[in-house]
């Protein structure tokens, strides 16, 4: 223990078994009991100013974080001091997990908004997950899905094609509001343009040119950083055409 205050559930009501997100993060489907083991450990943090560093490259794994809203981009630095974004992070993701392979962090995580984040101290989180065999499946779960999510970033840098990377974007985006119960539909982007550029490894201008086409394609209505997908149907087409086409190649072939 480090000082830091534990989680008050009857003055908060933010604790694992109050909160909204409990069926995104550590806590879903576990016991009231092993929830209680879980807010032991969950420490409050202040809210989090939007450009505030949860932590930097190097540091070591202290704990894992869970925005309770508000989003997050990971982020690793260049020889050169170029910023490659290599994630976002959503209400009721964990975030940190990059640092359990080697202890330390190989990014830094960067708050695109104002936040509020649920800290786990990572020690103590291993030893109650230890005891607790639900806790411990939820756990991997959680590791597999940013795994995935990981997998998924790959999936659209190989994308030959500009718009098939920011349709593939703009899809994934949607699913994953869907995943934490908002409007899948219409929502408001917490990054920049420039942070989707360097997420989907294009310029600046050809990310603009593409949501410019998909808007005047009538598939999404783009206004500022709000998004609303006209043509659900006709975004996931053009997100997954490179998948479709490939048997067609194959058969040509």
């Amino acid at each position: 223990m480090n000082g830091a205050p534990v989680l008050d559930l009857a003055t908060l009501r933010s604790g694992c078994s109050h909160c909204s997100l409990q069926q995104l993060c550590l806590p879903a489907g576990i016991s009231p009991d092993e929830l209680q083991r879980l807010d032991e450990i969950v420490r409050r943090r202040r809210p989090i100013e939007r450009g505030e560093r949860l932590y930097r490259a190097g540091d070591p794994l202290a704990a894992v974080f869970v925005a309770r809203d508000g989003a997050f981009k990971t982020v690793s630095i260049s020889e050169e001091g170029e910023e490659q974004v290599i994630g976002f992070h959503l209400p009721g993701e964990l975030i940190g997990l990059d640092a359990l392979g080697a202890g330390s962090h190989r990014c830094e995580a960067i708050a695109l908004t104002e936040a509020n984040v649920c800290e786990v101290p990572f020690e103590q989180l291993a030893v109650v997950a230890a005891q607790l065999p639900s806790l411990q499946q939820q756990l991997l779960r959680v590791i597999g899905q940013s795994v995935g999510r990981d997998q998924d970033h790959l999936g659209i840098l190989v994308r030959r094609q500009a718009g098939e990377r920011i349709a593939l974007f703009l899809h994934g985006l949607s699913e994953r509001y869907r995943n934490i119960g908002q409007p899948a539909t219409q929502f408001k982007l917490p990054m920049s343009r420039e942070d989707i550029a360097r997420y989907l490894g294009l310029a600046l201008e050809t990310v603009s040119r593409g949501f410019t086409r998909l808007q005047e394609d009538g598939v999404i209505d783009v206004v500022g950083r709000r998004i609303d997908i006209l043509k659900p149907a006709e975004l996931n087409r053009l997100a997954h055409s490179a998948e479709h086409d490939e048997p067609k190649r194959r058969g040509r072939a």
